[in-house]
């Protein structure tokens, strides 16, 4: 029963926040089934934990709620059929009641329960008098009618409410939506690598604008969703292409480097990487691709190598061609020295000295261009070209 209570409870909230257009159409019914019933006071009831809450009322004046263990809707909602009670003060149940034994001394009271879709008894319709009296089956009959027109009104209400909610709710987010996706497309735009998502068909899903130029540019073919991806790209590279789009749906990271217009003044290079996408079930859906222009950094790398080259024959001939003769004159002051008749002088003194600074040098020079050659090949350069 408790737990029962709690889902009435939860129903009655539904409906705390009526607009004031239900309240004028509950307050013309109200209005009629007084004059129906031919009654003074008549009012749509929502009842909670605590209290009961006029949402509707004739006859009452300024007040807008009663305490619900003081009231007679308590039992009305405890019932499916209307509750009607001819005489207060001869019912065991209401004849303590403040408004029965005080003023406004009610003695007459009949009402019908509001019940939802759901099943639950959120309120009442109810019409009440200040003497005893009786309704005709005619007018019980439309107490129960009106009853639940006044609960299809407000459960209008609380539908159009929700979905007003929901529509803001799906505007916000939509905006949201909106915004970010202009901001991702913002970023997507501004680098120059090219980008561009593929279906498992190789259909062109999405591309930014590095891409688009690119492709305007090279094959004067307009890139555009739908486009079938080697219509539209290099036709000598076709095979690759494929190959490696294969590869990428097979859940394979592919990263390659490739010549453009090979032997054109036109050539260039493009470091290309393609990229399975996967959905939320972990399946390859289709192939992101990424090319950066590495022209530049390539030539560098080329003009690196050039140096390198030109540096190991500059250190060979100095440390072959230039060291022999070298090598040649040290043997010979050798050999003069093993002489008989040899006599140490200043001149010959000279000259050794003279000889062994130039083989120093030599060596020197040697060591330096090979230590400058193992620099350079570590070099690895950071601009990019334009492919």
């Amino acid at each position: 029963m408790m737990s029962n209570e709690l889902e009435r409870l939860r129903a009655v909230n539904r409906f705390d926040d009526l607009d004031a257009g239900i309240k004028t159409d509950l307050n013309e019914l109200v209005e009629l089934i007084a004059g129906i019933c031919e009654v003074p006071v008549a009012l749509v009831t929502l009842i909670d934990d605590k209290m009961q809450w006029f949402k509707a009322s004739l006859g009452v004046g300024d007040l807008t709620c009663n305490e619900r263990e003081l009231s007679f809707c308590k039992e009305t909602i405890n019932q499916t059929d209307v509750l009607v009670v001819p005489d207060a003060t001869k019912d065991d149940r209401f004849a303590n009641l403040p408004v029965v034994q005080n003023e406004p001394h009610i003695r007459f009271y009949a009402g019908a329960p509001l019940v939802t879709f759901d099943g639950y008894a959120v309120g009442t319709l109810c019409v009440l008098d200040v003497k005893p009296s009786h309704l005709t089956a005619l007018q019980i009959k439309t107490l129960k009618i009106l009853s639940k027109q006044v609960l299809n009104l407000i459960e209008l209400n609380w539908s159009m409410q929700s979905l007003l909610e929901q529509n803001l709710i799906s505007q916000r987010q939509n905006k949201a939506f909106e915004d970010s996706e202009l901001k991702l497309k913002a970023i997507f735009d501004s680098t120059k690598d090219i980008h561009i998502l593929i279906g498992r068909k190789m259909e062109v899903l999405a591309f930014n604008k590095a891409a688009y130029n690119y492709i305007k540019n090279k094959y004067e073919k307009d890139l555009r969703v739908g486009a079938h991806l080697l219509n539209i790209t290099n036709q000598l590279l076709t095979t690759e292409t494929a190959n490696q789009i294969k590869e990428a749906l097979d859940g394979k990271v592919v990263e390659v480097e490739w010549q453009i217009n090979h032997d054109s003044p036109a050539s260039c290079w493009l470091s290309i990487s393609f990229r399975p996408v996967f959905n939320n079930e972990g399946i390859v859906t289709g192939v992101a691709i990424n090319a950066a222009d590495i022209t530049t950094q390539k030539l560098h790398a080329m003009q690196i190598e050039e140096q390198n080259a030109a540096l190991q024959r500059i250190a060979t001939i100095q440390s072959h061609e230039l060291r022999r003769p070298v090598a040649s004159l040290l043997g010979l002051l050798e050999v003069i020295k093993l002489d008989e008749g040899y006599t140490e002088n200043a001149f010959y003194k000279m000259i050794e000295t003279t000889v062994n600074e130039l083989d120093h040098k030599i060596k020197t020079i040697v060591h330096e261009s090979e230590s400058t050659i193992k620099e350079t090949r570590e070099i690895i350069p950071e601009i990019k070209g334009s492919c």
